[in-house]
């Protein structure tokens, strides 16, 4: 009898072991997940977006906050990322699209199960309860293309970098440049929108035969993170430093060397970090079911009177103010 006591006691402890096992479980699924997505994992630029995303989770312990991303700049090896973790019912998605074309229907069907989507550099997304963008996209644009024009001494043959003819902001900084160099006449823009796919040597091949195709060529207006180092780098071994101006998007870390040299004139930026903490921000406010509302404050730096509007669908259009231009002057104010 004692020993069938025994075995029974020694049962009811596995059980009741098991039982607060499943308990923390169902605990553990209770904590929302938020995943980010971005376009590309182990570049400069993403890295840095990753900072963010880890220090919002360390700052809300209450929420599951995690980034990943496909292998190289592709915009189905993205969506088969983002089905997955819909698949898995992750409770909120915060996503730097490759192509918002491309994961319409993906969002669509998360948004009817429940899932919150939150996308970054996707003005154009409709199926998305809120798009956050760190600055008004034309703006942006047309400030980068008039550094380039003062390099150039406004005239002079000029052409522009995209990561992809897909990527919704990178179209909105060119097409914005393009309007402004109209203001001068002398301003030639020739074989635009060349795709960089974030890239750096395969936008180095390209802005050489650039080079050679076009020898009196006086300007770059680059987008993706990656495009200033690929053409830096092409000016530079060229011997064209000084004589061919390069204003893009980039970080300043990675472009210290060749801001310093002079091979890139200018960069464009805003900090990555911070637009993965917003966006996780506004993600979690909308698993609360708190309103964001015109002037809010995301507690997030560049973010702390936001601009709210209708988006291109039923969802909202978050812009903050984190816009920032450098040149070899001023780039380590900003290093990252």
């Amino acid at each position: 009898m004692k020993a069938l006591s025994k075995k029974m006691l020694a049962g009811t402890a596995v059980a009741a072991a098991m039982l607060a096992g499943s308990a923390g479980a169902l605990v553990a699924q209770e904590k929302p997940v938020i995943a980010t997505v971005v376009k590309i994992s182990g570049i400069p630029w993403f890295d840095r977006m990753n900072t963010g995303v880890d220090a919002f989770a360390e700052a809300n312990p209450d929420v599951d906050a995690s980034q990943s991303g496909p292998a190289t700049a592709d915009s189905a090896q993205q969506l088969q990322i983002i089905q997955d973790l819909v698949a898995k019912g992750v409770n909120a998605l915060a996503v730097v699209p490759m192509d918002p074309a491309v994961l319409e229907g993906t969002f669509k069907r998360a948004m009817e199960r429940g899932i919150v989507v939150v996308t970054h550099e996707a003005d154009n997304q409709t199926n998305t309860n809120a798009d956050v963008e760190a600055f008004d996209n034309a703006d942006y644009g047309a400030a980068l293309n008039e550094r380039l024009a003062e390099c150039m001494g406004k005239e002079g043959k000029w052409t522009t970098f995209v990561g992809s003819l897909g990527s919704r902001t990178h179209m909105q900084w060119v097409g914005a440049g393009e309007e402004n160099a109209k203001k001068y006449s002398g301003m030639e823009l020739v074989d635009p929108n060349n795709e960089s796919f974030d890239d750096a040597n395969g936008t180095y091949e390209k802005a050489k035969e650039i080079l050679r195709k076009h020898p009196d060529i006086k300007g770059f207006q680059t987008s993706a993170g990656n495009d200033v180092l690929g053409v830096g780098r092409a000016i530079d071994e060229a011997g064209l430093t000084g004589k061919v101006c390069l204003v893009g998007t980039g970080l300043p870390n990675p472009s210290a060397d060749l801001l310093e040299s002079g091979a890139i004139t200018a960069i464009g930026f805003w900090d990555p970090q911070k637009a993965g903490m917003a966006m996780n921000a506004v993600a979690k406010l909308l698993l609360a079911k708190k309103e964001v509302t015109n002037g809010m404050d995301l507690g997030v730096e560049g973010y702390n009177k936001v601009t709210v509007k209708k988006g291109a669908g039923e969802g909202l259009l978050i812009v903050g103010n984190g816009m920032v231009l450098a040149d070899k002057a001023t780039y380590k104010e900003h290093l990252f």
